[in-house]
């Protein structure tokens, strides 16, 4: 069917000007310069065909004077003394012009809006190179952000780029208020889809250093949210390798929740992309710290980049053997050796020796300050022996206040550490049919030990003393609800609940409480409560995220440490190395003793100091080697050792 010359010439238009702005802003150009031509025509023809309606005798003052009449219908008054028929046309000339006029300036105000919109939406292109890439928002984004500016302190410029669905106001309000100072870093916050393959070269992802892909939900929230989230981090990492041409070459880490996303990434084959699971990390960091008082806070320093890190370092080791390193280095303690075809290997057998270029697992207070010599700097004294005292491993009766899918976690890894008969009771107020399957699945799964639900309100002062918290070796503390609920409501319920145990508890009465913190901000307020360890969830999950994409190797350490199998650190009691105090030592003759039980010592825990966190709770990691250290029965040594024994 043949198209009218009419509907061809309307779709033409309508194809130019669907184009964008600049069409229309040339469309509209070009009409003003037309009517304005055909306008001064008509003009100039009426004059030439009646010469009385001359009345100025200048051609030029004509085409002048119905170009400002079209601009500006004021100028019509410069026709007072014309003809009637130029009269006529006057008007035309103003009405026509402060129509058209109209059109481009409300086009004009139109398209700045827009660009100022833009503006504050960060929609334009980011140019900065070797940035870290942040794709998403949640709650842990302010403490990820506070990670990467320490571990750029030490450059001269650096940058983060985040790209999320979040108001881009909003973003920038948040970090404002929280990170007032962030030092060499710059924060860049854009607004867009980025699972979107023109949104993340917007942000020049070729050119960054990393990227970190975070959840869009929290871990209480419903399966639906999570598996939501994991499919968008998914097309995420799919659309960042279609950037790179289909081989990707930047470090990615993405928290993933459900094992079947985890699987799905895993069939990339590409170490660089790595996806982790947050509470399954949590649930091996609260078994651990159920077996070793003080860990939470040596896992803190070692995963910050404030303090003491793990760095994966290379030189010329001149073949010496791996356990006299440390006295050849004034900062470090060589913790195990890395290598391509071996993988990563923690405390390695006694006889290694190391070769030129080896790779060594080092804790240093900087990799600046490691400094391999030929010369040995420090000389233990070998003749200072330990006592090798044991301790005994016992069943323990473990009391779990809340729930939370961290606990199945802690229950699975706790059944790796402790003897058959060993008690979970789970307190709970009013739990779901949800929450009783559960336990119903975990207890029938592990039928070796006793896990029991008890349906009553930690909460509440009389019901909390009937469960009788004495009688347990550990308490650990989460959530009050199966349901979504933000940091600050679920940390309100902890706080209450640890007020509530130090009105019951006796304060030696030598029970362990552990207790889930999700808001960084809250650590000062918990510490009040002489709570013998608390880990804040959120804070060391971001200081993983933030370590893996500046170093992906310490995927195979977190592997390692946070494993029943292999080597994990401990606190272990002064007794179990010496029987007489005080004892005078260096720390050289620390990790001289840890050795002579297969350990490697990492730094002390001075008892008196536990509860002062001026102090960080007693704790200080890789102190000097020659630095003079009296220990006291009831201080311990920070070690990597096989097992809590």
């Amino acid at each position: 069917m043949k198209n009218s010359f009419r509907e061809r010439l309307n779709y033409k238009a309508e194809r130019f000007l669907s184009k964008g702005g600049a069409s229309i802003f040339k469309s509209l150009l070009i009409l003003f310069i037309v009517v304005f031509v055909v306008l001064t025509g008509i003009r100039l023809l009426l004059i030439n065909l009646f010469p009385s309606l001359d009345y100025t005798g200048n051609v030029f003052r004509d085409i002048w004077v119905t170009f400002l009449e079209m601009t500006d219908p004021g100028n019509m008054n410069q026709d007072n003394e014309a003809p009637t028929y130029l009269k006529i046309l006057t008007v035309l000339s103003g009405l026509t012009g402060v129509i058209l006029l109209s059109m481009l300036i409300g086009f004009i105000t139109t398209a700045l809006d827009t660009m100022l919109y833009d503006f504050r939406k960060g929609r334009g292109k980011v140019i900065e190179n070797n940035h870290t890439i942040i794709l998403g928002w949640n709650e842990r984004v302010v403490d990820v952000i506070r990670e990467l500016i320490l571990a750029n302190e030490s450059e001269d410029k650096a940058s983060v780029v985040i790209l999320s669905r979040e108001d881009k106001e909003v973003m920038d309000n948040l970090i404002t208020k929280r990170l007032p100072d962030t030092l060499t870093t710059e924060v860049i916050t854009t607004q867009g889809d980025y699972a979107n393959i023109n949104e993340l070269k917007r942000v020049n992802l070729e050119s960054a250093r990393s990227i970190i892909i975070l959840a869009n939900c929290s871990e209480s929230a419903t399966m639906s949210k999570k598996v939501a989230s994991d499919v968008q981090s998914v097309k995420s990492i799919l659309a960042i390798t279609a950037c790179q041409d289909g081989k990707n070459e930047l470090p990615i880490i993405a928290e993933i929740f459900t094992k079947e996303k985890r699987d799905i990434i895993s069939f990339f084959e590409d170490d660089n992309i790595i996806a982790i699971d947050s509470w399954d990390i949590m649930g091996k960091l609260l078994i651990q710290t159920s077996l070793t008082s003080g860990l939470d806070t040596v896992y803190k320093e070692i995963l910050s980049f404030d303090g003491c890190e793990i760095y994966f370092y290379e030189d010329d080791w001149n073949n010496t053997n791996f356990y006299e390193l440390s006295y050849h280095m004034e900062d470090g303690i060589p913790l195990g050796i890395y290598s391509e075809e071996n993988g990563l290997i923690l405390r390695p057998p006694t006889d290694t020796v190391l070769k030129n270029g080896g790779t060594v697992v080092i804790l240093a207070e900087d990799d600046s300050t490691i400094a391999f010599d030929n010369k040995q700097y420090f000389f233990p004294d070998t003749s200072k022996k330990i006592i090798d005292k044991r301790l005994e491993q016992k069943k323990k009766r473990i009391l779990i206040l809340g729930w939370h899918k961290v606990a199945e976690v802690f229950i699975e890894e706790a059944t790796d550490y402790l003897l058959e008969g060993s008690d979970f009771d789970i307190m709970f107020d009013a739990p779901t049919e949800e929450l009783k399957g559960i336990i119903e699945g975990v207890t029938a799964e592990y039928g070796d030990f006793n896990i029991k639900l008890h349906d009553s309100n930690p909460l509440d002062l009389e019901k909390l003393q009937a469960i009788n918290p004495e009688s347990y070796d550990t308490v650990v503390i989460l959530s009050q609800s199966m349901e979504e609920q933000s940091a600050d409501k679920i940390d309100s319920d902890t706080l209450i609940i640890l007020l509530l145990l130090r009105k019951l508890l006796n304060e030696d009465n030598g029970l362990q409480i552990i207790t889930q913190v999700l808001n960084s901000e809250n650590q000062e307020i918990i510490t009040q409560t002489n709570v013998d360890d608390f880990i804040i969830s959120n804070k060391l999950i971001t200081m993983i995220l933030a370590q893996l994409s500046e170093e992906t190797l310490m995927k195979s350490f977190y592997d390692d440490i946070f494993s029943e199998d292999g080597s994990e650190i401990y606190v272990k009691p002064a007794t179990l190395y010496f029987d007489t105090f005080p004892q005078t030592i260096t720390f050289a003759d620390a990790i001289f003793c840890a050795h002579q039980r297969d350990e490697i010592c990492l730094g002390i825990r001075k008892g008196d100091l536990s509860k002062s966190l001026d102090a960080n709770f007693g704790i200080k990691l890789n102190p000097d080697k020659d630095m003079a250290i009296e220990l006291e029965e009831n201080d311990f040594l920070i070690v990597l050792s096989e097992d809590e024994l």
